[in-house]
């Protein structure tokens, strides 16, 4: 993985969260493993608003070993959730964790499962861990917990907590991330309404979910538009 356009795939994804209102003040974190063994990895400084971050910020860290700066440069629940999550999936290479409006609003009911009310909304049926085991903020052996707690999904519902997704790459888990919250948005928007739902049959949902896996260049598409975008108007981001 070239380095230089990794960090800049992942300073565009926080410049976007940005702009979209996904972030939380300064808090939350993506990191992206560098090495094959996925231990190497880059993430974003602790107090660094994402508004202004550029690729030149991000922070190189190895997941075998506590890096100096914990609790200054670098948060402690951001290296304890990635760091864990790194170390026990290695083939994760991008971990984006949010707390984002939506999805967190929909962590907080009793039932935080997303059903197949939409299009959007189907692309994760049957794809998303449950974690309900929210044991206070992420250190020590709650993010152990967490990164056992993902499985083989990528995406993971951590309950009273916000959202969590891996990827491949930064262009997949961005795309994941960024449609979890706009189908947590149309669901929560509806369950306003008071109006039943109209939930799609489990042959419906599982078809729609396995259109959307074979949709060709449709994360990678995301990415080149956002990068276009701040091309033009914050170039900065790439520096």
């Amino acid at each position: 993985m070239d380095e230089i356009e990794a960090r800049r795939d992942l300073a565009a994804a926080f410049r976007w969260c940005a702009r979209l209102e996904m972030n939380e003040g300064v808090a939350n974190h993506f990191s992206l493993a560098l090495d094959d063994a996925g231990q190497t990895f880059l993430m974003n400084p602790a107090g660094k608003h994402w508004s202004l971050l550029k690729a030149s910020d991000l922070v190189l860290l190895d997941a075998s070993e506590e890096p100096d700066g914990v609790g200054t440069g670098i948060d402690p629940t951001a290296w304890a959730i990635h760091g864990a999550l790194h170390r026990k999936h290695p083939g994760a290479r991008c971990v984006m964790h949010l707390h984002t409006p939506y999805a967190t609003a929909l962590s907080a009911l009793a039932d935080p499962v997303l059903p197949p009310v939409d299009q959007t909304t189907m692309r994760f049926y049957n794809r998303v861990s449950i974690d309900m085991g929210f044991d206070g903020m992420g250190l020590g052996g709650e993010a152990e917990r967490l990164a056992g707690a993902l499985g083989n999904h990528r995406v993971m519902m951590m309950a009273q907590h916000g959202v969590l997704t891996v990827g491949s790459s930064v262009a997949e888990a961005f795309d994941l991330i960024y449609y979890y919250e706009r189908g947590a948005r149309t669901y929560m928007m509806a369950l306003q309404t008071g109006r039943p739902l109209n939930v799609a049959s489990a042959e419906v949902a599982e078809k729609t979910a396995q259109q959307w896996e074979e949709y060709p260049d449709g994360w990678d598409a995301h990415m080149r538009g956002i990068r276009a975008v701040l091309d033009v108007e914050a170039p900065d981001y790439a520096h």
